[in-house]
């Protein structure tokens, strides 16, 4: 059996760093602070946001909920994202997505108004231009590609000098991951449903991870010994046992004990990639804050 890459050991020691930069902050007269906008009452939303909320407790950030109605105008959200822009007290806001559907065809104008240095998320251009150019001033990374790249440091797993295959291209997860594991010297091959033997592409890879979304899709011949896997999707197995003694619950796309019997080592699903993000997020809004002071 290969080794547990436990999210929530990563995000526990997370907590503890934040928590004292936090109590840093706070003693010179700035408490970091995030808002969640939600447009309705997705479950998704609900959940993520109860989590967040939690975590914020954990790390000494305050943290206010915006709950806006499910068909609130396109032009009321975008100002009320430009209030929270000149809100000196707000250092990090996030923005639930997807929008409901009378909105997405103005995702990018309603992202775009949030000004990019309280974006703790990469909702806008300029974020997502920050991470393709290695810039630290351009806004923040997404949260869930950041997460992935804390497992890899507490474990002592460095990318340099490693062949990582990162399996899906999205701009959540996918593209960001990989530039981030470029900047970090490893060579990199992005997956994605056009290409041709990811099976076997997938076996090279000293580092592999997974964002496909898809419940099963990385089998044992997928992997090799040797080889650290990175599960980050999270899909619903109606067949697999919860702690409730039925049957339901959040898997990734391995096929968890099949994988874990052939590499060195995995995350976990649940208690792995998602585990981290949330403090990833406090983490940005803490650095917000610290930006902000800055001359």
């Amino acid at each position: 059996m290969s080794n547990l890459l436990s999210g929530k050991e990563v995000a526990a020691a997370m907590n503890a760093r934040l928590l004292a930069r936090s109590e840093a902050l706070k003693a010179r007269g700035i408490t970091p602070k995030l808002a969640i906008v939600r447009c309705g009452e997705n479950q998704s939303d609900l959940s993520y946001e109860r989590g967040a909320m939690a975590r914020s407790a954990l790390t000494g950030v305050a943290a206010d909920v915006i709950a806006l109605p499910e068909d609130v105008a396109k032009d009321a959200l975008i100002d009320r994202i430009r209030a929270l822009n000149a809100d000196t007290s707000v250092h990090g806001v996030l923005l639930f997505r997807p929008l409901p559907k009378h909105l997405r065809a103005f995702d990018r104008e309603i992202c775009n108004a949030l000004d990019s240095a309280k974006d703790v998320d990469a909702m806008t251009d300029l974020s997502m231009a920050g991470v393709f150019e290695n810039r630290d001033d351009l806004g923040f990374p997404p949260c869930t590609p950041r997460a992935c790249m804390e497992i890899l440091d507490h474990y002592g797993i460095d990318p340099a000098g490693k062949r990582a295959v990162v399996i899906g291209r999205s701009l959540v997860v996918g593209r960001p991951l990989a530039m981030m594991l470029m900047v970090r010297n490893a060579t990199v091959t992005l997956c994605h449903t056009r290409t041709v033997d990811v099976a076997g592409e997938a076996r090279r890879a000293d580092i592999l991870v997974t964002s496909a979304g898809v419940l099963g899709s990385l089998t044992k011949d997928f992997v090799r010994p040797g080889q650290v896997v990175i599960d980050v999707s999270i899909n619903w197995d109606a067949n697999k046992p919860n702690a409730r003694g039925g049957l339901g619950a959040i898997a990734g796309d391995a096929v968890f004990d099949d994988v874990a019997s052939i590499v060195d080592a995995i995350t976990p699903v649940p208690g792995g990639v998602g585990a981290v993000t949330t403090s990833v997020l406090m983490g940005h809004v803490i650095e917000a804050a610290e930006r902000q002071m800055k001359p």
